[in-house]
This record gives structure tokens, sequence and C-alpha cells, in this order.
């Protein structure tokens, strides 16, 4: 869908930087998607406050965050989930 938004240009320009991506709709898409994780994550964690030793046990020691959000990204630096 196209639409006309104004948007900060300097914000725009930080978060192009900082993520690498190419575009303004890479960057735009991206930060929705960010938006929408940190709503979830703060819904979840406002019903049940987890101590640090279970935020420790509940992640895989063997997790590649930064895999995980790759695949996320849109475009063709994409990498999808499982494949090396």
């Amino acid at each position: 869908m196209k639409m006309t938004m104004s948007i900060n240009e300097a914000l725009l320009a930080r978060v192009m930087k900082i993520t690498g991506f190419k575009t303004k709709t890479e960057t735009v898409e991206f930060a929705l998607r960010e938006a929408e994780r940190h709503k979830k994550l703060s819904e979840f964690l406002s019903r049940r406050k987890p101590t640090a030793r279970e935020w420790k046990n509940s992640l895989d020691p063997a997790y590649d965050f930064m895999a995980l959000r790759l695949a996320d990204l849109p475009g063709k630096d994409r990498v999808k989930r499982g494949s090396r």
C-alpha cells in the first residue's frame, strides 16, 4: 500500500544508518515490527515479572539472537530461518 507520511528525516536517517537498511520502506517496516514486538513483550511482562534466574534459564545457550533478527529483515539481505 502506498501512503504519504511526514517523518522526521534526521531520525529516519539515523535508524537507516544503525540498521543498515538501504530504503526508507525497509526501515519503516522494521520500526513497525519492533513497535509491535515491544508492545507484546510489555503486555506479557505486565502480567508476570520473571526473576533474573528465570530470564537466564528461558534461553537456550545455543540461541542465535542475531540470526533470528536477520531472518526478519526485508529485502535481499534476508536470511531464512534454518538456512545457512
